[in-house]
């Protein structure tokens, strides 16, 4: 898993982006997890930054990047 942890923040990294739309696609779909308050995305790095009102399990976020139609790093 390449997610660091502190509080309720976690890093991911995505792969497959190209571009801003695939950002949206991301930040959307991460968005609609429950207790997901902000959701940064950087393309160029693939890196994305949750931030939550309480512990996000990982398979939710997995879920979600695939939903989007990209998959986390591993």
């Amino acid at each position: 898993m390449t997610a660091a942890e502190s509080s309720n923040t976690v890093e991911v990294t995505v792969t497959g982006m190209t571009c801003e739309h695939c950002v949206a696609s991301v930040r959307e779909e991460i968005g609609e997890i429950p207790g997901v308050e902000a959701v940064d995305v950087d393309l160029t790095s693939g890196r994305v930054t949750i931030g939550a009102s309480a512990p996000i399990e990982h398979s939710a976020i997995a879920t979600a990047v695939d939903e989007a139609g990209y998959a986390l790093a591993e």
